[in-house]
């Protein structure tokens, strides 16, 4: 008797491929970040540009630079809590989640910049993050292991945050910042997904990296403008319109055909 040959399907063989390629990216990334040495915090992180003090807010307008932030997440968790089931991932709601609650955090690190004020700016941002990469993973990959992910992903992040405040070790925190920043390319690249208007992704990756660059200019930014807006002022509007590029994308975006996954 002959031996039937086991045929695996060229899709199978790809979509495997693709997954181990997303996997190496991941761990390769964390590998590298790992391997350098301790980063710990710039204590001249905490001296911003901007000082001036308005109705008795300290660093004013880098303290309500964040409404946008409040506005940017309680508009999409309207949007999330009122699509229709199973139009939105879960991850999506935990990224509005945490952009609402970067408002609150941010504003009040802002408001006495130090360490400890740090600690409550950063776990929402890990959140937000965390958010947006479990929604990805659900959207291009599949829900099943978006599922599995979001608690873990989520811990994750937060731990990211006690690790610096307990060690002053940073590295654990960048990576976590970085793995949606990764995620959206490579998934864009490796997988399809079943929705429209996915560019906005890229332009709000756009927005980030210029909100990343004016936080990194801070005082040239300022002292270029004749003390009219910092840069890290900049840097929270730019984030913003970064968010709201995700929520556009979400109002706007509609099903196309099933194709490979």
């Amino acid at each position: 008797m002959k031996r039937q040959k086991l045929i695996v399907p060229i899709s199978v063989i790809t979509r495997y491929w693709r997954f181990a390629a997303l996997v190496i990216l991941f761990a390769g990334s964390l590998g590298g970040i790992l391997s350098l040495d301790a980063v710990a915090q710039d204590a001249d992180y905490h001296l911003f540009a901007d000082t001036r003090e308005f109705l008795l807010i300290p660093h004013f307008f880098d303290v309500v630079s964040n409404l946008p932030f409040l506005v940017v997440g309680a508009m999409g968790l309207r949007f999330c809590l009122n699509a229709k089931r199973g139009e939105t991932a879960g991850g999506w709601v935990v990224l509005f989640v945490g952009i609402s609650l970067v408002s609150i955090g941010s504003s009040y690190y802002h408001w006495n910049p130090n360490n400890d004020s740090l600690l409550w700016d950063r776990l929402p941002m890990t959140i937000g993050f965390m958010g947006l990469f479990v929604a990805l993973i659900d959207e291009y990959i599949g829900k099943r292991i978006a599922l599995l992910l979001i608690a873990p992903a989520i811990t994750l992040g937060l731990a990211s945050v006690l690790y610096w405040y307990w060690s002053d070790d940073l590295r654990l925190y960048f990576w976590v910042q970085l793995l949606p920043l990764l995620t959206i390319p490579a998934v864009m690249i490796l997988f399809r997904s079943n929705y429209t208007h996915q560019w906005l992704l890229f332009i709000a990756l756009f927005w980030y990296v210029l909100a990343k660059l004016a936080e990194f200019y801070d005082n040239p930014i300022f002292l270029c403008a004749n003390g009219l807006v910092s840069g890290h002022t900049l840097k929270h509007l730019m984030a913003a319109t970064s968010c709201y590029c995700i929520l556009i994308m979400l109002q706007r975006r509609g099903r196309r055909n099933k194709g490979l996954r």
